[in-house]
C-alpha cells in the first residue's frame, strides 16, 4: 500500500512528473538517519564511518539491481546533468584518437547536447546530430551511416522527457557495439518507469536520476561498465572509482537506493500498467470533450507508460495552462520553462509551429488517481472549449 503524500494534501493537480516528483515517504524515512544519527564520513577507518560505507554499498547494490548492472558499476554524481558529462566529456578525453568523433541525436537532453557542443567548442570534437521522424525516433540506418573510424561514442536516451517516445536503444548499442565505440544512454526518464538491463542491452554508461524517481534533488548515478575508461570531471580524493573526487552524500546516496528498490518492486508488479491506463483515460476524456482538436505528438504504442503529449488546436499551451488554475503541468521540458517559443523537440519531429506551441506535456505518476484524471479532463476541456481553430 502507497502511504498518502503531504504535499498533495491541499493543492492543484499535479501532472508534472517528468519535471519532477515528490520524495516518497519511504525514501525520506529510509535517509534520515543519514542526515544526523549516522554523519560520519565512509572513507573513515573508525567506527563512525562504517555504517554510513555499509549504507553507501548498500545503495549502490540497490541502483545497479534496477538496471541489471554490478554494484562496483555504479558512481554517484550530484545531478543527471553531471552524469551525462561525466559519461560523453569523459569517454571524448580518455579516447586515444586524435579529434574523436560522437554520434548523438537532436532531441537529446540539453545536459547532453550542450556537453556535445562545449566539446567542439573547446576540444574540436566532431559531432554528428542525428536527426529523428515523425515519432522522434532515430532510424537505426542512420545511425549506422554516421560512423567514421574516429568514432568513439554515440548517445542516446532512452525516452524522450517531452513525448515519451522509447528509442530503439538495443538495436542502437548493438549498431554501435559492432563499430567498436562506446555507448551511453541518458535513463534519467526510463528509469523506474519501464525495464531496463543494460546487459542485454549492450549499453556501456547509463544515467539514472534520482528526482525523476521519487528521491530527492541533487543524487543521481552513473553505470560505468567494467573496463570502460573515462576521464573525471572533479579531480580529488580516490573516491567513487576515481571518477567524481569528493566525500560522497551518504544520506542522499541511501534516497537514491531506496527509491531504486521501490522502483524495482513497483515493475515487477502492475503499478506500470496501471498509471498506463490512467494516461489513456486523460487522451481519451480529452479527445472526447474537444472533438477534432486533440493530437497526439509521438508514438502511440512506443512511449512511457506515464506521459502524454497532445496539442489542442486553436489554444495556445503556456496560456490554456495558466487560466487552469487547478492543475500543475506543462508546456514540455522543464530545463525550457518560460519560453515562448516552438519546443525544439517537436520542431525537430516536423511539427510546425502552432502545433508546438499548442502542446501540453501531461504527466502521470505514483500518486495520479482516477479522480485526479476525471478531474484534469473537465478543467482542461472548459478552458480549452471555447477557443476554436483559425
Amino acid at each position: 500500500m502507497i502511504p498518502a503524500h503531504p504535499a498533495f494534501a491541499d493543492g492543484p493537480l499535479y501532472l508534472d512528473y517528468n519535471a519532477t516528483t515528490p520524495v516518497d515517504p519511504r525514501v525520506t524515512a529510509a535517509m534520515e538517519p543519514y542526515l544526523a544519527q549516522w554523519f560520519g564520513n565512509p572513507s573513515s577507518g573508525h567506527a563512525y564511518g562504517a555504517e554510513p560505507k555499509r549504507a553507501l554499498e548498500r545503495a549502490r547494490r540497490q541502483a545497479a539491481a534496477l538496471i541489471g548492472a554490478r554494484a562496483d558499476e555504479i558512481v554517484f554524481t550530484g545531478s543527471g546533468s553531471e552524469a551525462d558529462n561525466l559519461a560523453i566529456r569523459g569517454a571524448v578525453l580518455a579516447a586515444a584518437t586524435d579529434r574523436p568523433h560522437v554520434i548523438t541525436q537532436i532531441t537529446e537532453h540539453p545536459a547532453v547536447l550542450e556537453t556535445c557542443r562545449a566539446l567542439e567548442r573547446l576540444h574540436g570534437t566532431e559531432v554528428t546530430y542525428l536527426p529523428v521522424d515523425r515519432h522522434g525516433l532515430v532510424d537505426p540506418q542512420d545511425l549506422t551511416a554516421a560512423f567514421t573510424p574516429r568514432t568513439v561514442l554515440v548517445s542516446v536516451m532512452a525516452a524522450n522527457n517531452e513525448t515519451g517516445a522509447l528509442q530503439p536503444v538495443a538495436e542502437l548499442a548493438r549498431i554501435t557495439r559492432d563499430h567498436g565505440a562506446l555507448f551511453h544512454c541518458d535513463a534519467a526518464q526510463a528509469a523506474g518507469k519501464i525495464p531496463l538491463d543494460v546487459i542485454a542491452s549492450g549499453i556501456d554508461l547509463m544515467t539514472v536520476v534520482g528526482h525523476k524517481m521519487y528521491a530527492p534533488k541533487g543524487i543521481a548515478a552513473l553505470y560505468v561498465r567494467t573496463g570502460v575508461t573515462l576521464e573525471p570531471l572533479v579531480y580529488g580524493g580516490g573516491q567513487e572509482r576515481g571518477l567524481r573526487a569528493g566525500t560522497e552524500n551518504v544520506a542522499l546516496a541511501v534516497a537514491l537506493g531506496a527509491a531504486t528498490q521501490l522502483a524495482a518492486e513497483e515493475l515487477a508488479d502492475t503499478t506500470h500498467d496501471r498509471v498506463a491506463v490512467l494516461r489513456d483515460r486523460l487522451h481519451d476524456g480529452l479527445a472526447d470533450g474537444l472533438p477534432g482538436r486533440v493530437r497526439l505528438n509521438g508514438p502511440y504504442e512506443n512511449r512511457l507508460p506515464n506521459t502524454l503529449n497532445i496539442s489542442i488546436d486553436g489554444v495556445r499551451g503556456h496560456e490554456l495552462l495558466a487560466a487552469v488554475t487547478g492543475i500543475a503541468a506543462s508546456t514540455g521540458s522543464a530545463c525550457h520553462s518560460g519560453a515562448r517559443t516552438p519546443s525544439p523537440v517537436l520542431s525537430a519531429m516536423g511539427f510546425d509551429p502552432a502545433r508546438s506551441l499548442s502542446a501540453l506535456r501531461l504527466s502521470l505518476g505514483r500518486w495520479t488517481t482516477t479522480a485526479d484524471i476525471d478531474r484534469a479532463v473537465g478543467l482542461l476541456t472548459a478552458a480549452a472549449e471555447p477557443a476554436r481553430p483559425a
